[in-house]
């Protein structure tokens, strides 16, 4: 199979879909690589290493997606480069297409087969693509509200940690998945006072059996979330439904009764953010306020560590993207269950059920679609 890694487009985004090592590994199995040129200079990914793997360097997007069979990227295409897909090309890379009706319409539009990272599953009922994006997010979070709450950035002028004599920041995380749980080790680690809150028993279980008694565990009934927010210092949002628009937990009217130039670092913002007055923000112009609270709102936080990000996504995605060159989309997704579960958009067809509910489209099960086309 020839797969094709344009060069990633998105404000401040220089991760890259297939590392160099990569390409050596889809060489070992007989299959071409087009890489466009300059895809991962920015993070020490030069042309040079990759022709030493044996990738063909090709100056524009448009001729690979032009010639090759499966892209695979890192963000969603943007609408230009939905217009050069293609009548059942590949497509390998995070889509988030919950909170986006114009790249799922031009998706459909094209006629691609379209499969997201963020909904492939596994055996542990995880989702083993989106799980390094989410550890890399949930480290950044506290990084960017430590920054966003220093004097200069607009914040109340407080350090995380306190020091001795004064008392440390109130850090509260609404979500205890894995974004949560790597938001609660940082904040541990910089010695902040830290409160997670979750409507799963068992998962505030198994937080408080690994962070014993450096955090409190909440129930998120609705009191609760409304007191402990009103109280935080910075507040991180980590709250994910598979595939699905994010649920939107702050209300707006819940920001008047928090502290003056507190944060919210909203990193469900890919699908749509959990707080009313979430809107996407770039690594360029991260925060905006609202009513006296600074939101930090990066729809691509991992961008801002391209080259750790970079390598813990390929690590991830390239067991699947061999197998996928190995056995074409149809095969491959009709023997593996869980990398099925990850297609979105089908020739047209939305196979995604939450996708198609939150944006109001037709929904067919992955496997009536590939199942007519591949044997009828």
């Amino acid at each position: 199979m020839l797969v094709g890694v344009p060069k990633e487009i998105k404000n401040n985004e220089f991760r890259v879909g297939i590392t160099p090592s990569g390409v050596q590994e889809l060489l070992q199995h007989g299959h071409q690589v087009l890489v466009q040129k300059n895809a991962g200079e920015a993070i020490g990914f030069t042309d040079e290493l990759y022709v030493q793997a044996g990738a063909c360097i090709v100056e524009e997007a448009l001729d690979i997606f032009a010639k090759a069979d499966m892209i695979v990227k890192v963000k969603e295409p943007q609408l230009h480069e939905c217009a050069m897909l293609r009548e059942g090309q590949l497509l390998f890379t995070y889509l988030h297409l919950a909170p986006d009706p114009e790249q799922a319409t031009a998706l459909i539009k094209s006629g691609c087969v379209a499969i997201a990272y963020e909904t492939v599953t596994d055996d542990h009922g995880t989702l083993p693509l989106l799980t390094p994006m989410s550890e890399v997010a949930g480290r950044l979070s506290v990084q960017a509200g430590c920054r966003s709450l220093e004097k200069p950035q607009g914040g109340m002028g407080l350090l995380l940690g306190g020091v001795p004599g004064v008392a440390p920041a109130k850090v509260v995380v609404i979500g205890g998945g894995v974004v949560g749980t790597n938001a609660i080790r940082m904040a541990i680690g910089m010695e902040a006072s830290v409160t997670v809150l979750d409507k799963s028993l068992s998962r505030l279980q198994a937080l408080d059996l690994q962070f014993g008694a450096k955090i409190r565990t909440i129930f998120a009934s609705l009191g609760n979330l409304e007191s402990h927010i009103y109280n935080a210092d910075l507040v991180i949002g980590a709250v994910l439904v598979a595939g699905d628009a994010a649920p939107k937990l702050i209300k707006r009217d819940m920001l008047k009764h928090m502290k003056p130039n507190s944060v919210i670092v909203d990193v469900a913002i890919d699908q749509g953010g959990c707080c009313e007055t979430s809107k996407p923000t770039t690594h360029e112009d991260p925060t905006y306020v609202v009513d006296g609270v600074i939101h930090y709102c990066v729809a691509n936080m991992p961008g801002a560590v391209p080259k750790t990000s970079s390598v813990a996504l390929s690590n991830a995605t390239l067991p699947f993207i061999v197998n996928l060159a190995n056995k074409g989309g149809d095969k491959a997704m009709l023997d593996d269950r869980h990398l099925r579960n990850g297609l979105n958009v089908y020739r047209g067809q939305v196979t995604y059920e939450a996708v198609a509910n939150v944006l109001r489209l037709p929904f067919v099960p992955a496997l009536e679609v590939i199942g007519h086309v591949s044997h009828g």
